[in-house]
């Protein structure tokens, strides 16, 4: 039987893990996105204490994340969005319609009682490595 391949994906330009897990880890062409807060990379602290500023940074490092196994926004497949309130569900829907194009992903969201270092906003995603045709 192939060996499948595993690897772990790290970048400095997104926030280090604030617990056992990985940012990200690559299971043949398939790359799992652990759950990003609205964390500066630098100084681990949000960058605002408002949800669209911490979808937009949450984004992004994403998007570090992303690049650093080699993909990008474009072969992002499922994500998944932690809301400490689902009434900003409508604002972060907003910032997250600036990153992600058609076809978008398929997505699922959710309210949760709170989230790591009481963050207003998490998003977690799958995505493709490697040169994706859309049908």
């Amino acid at each position: 039987m192939a060996k499948i391949l595993r690897k772990v994906i790290s970048t400095a330009k997104a926030p280090a893990a604030i617990g056992p897990y990985s940012q990200a880890v690559q299971v043949d062409s398939t790359l799992y996105i652990s759950g990003q807060l609205g964390l500066d990379a630098a100084t681990g602290e949000f960058v605002a204490d408002d949800v669209c500023k911490q979808a937009e940074r949450a984004l992004q490092n994403m998007g570090h994340i992303l690049e650093a196994a080699g993909s990008n926004y474009s072969n992002v497949v499922k994500t998944t969005v932690l809301l400490a309130d689902m009434k900003d569900f409508g604002r972060v829907n907003e910032v997250y319609a600036s990153f992600f194009k058609q076809p978008y992903p398929a997505r699922a969201a959710y309210e949760c009682a709170n989230l790591p270092k009481y963050g207003l906003v998490e998003i977690e995603a799958i995505a493709i490595v490697g040169d994706v045709e859309d049908k």
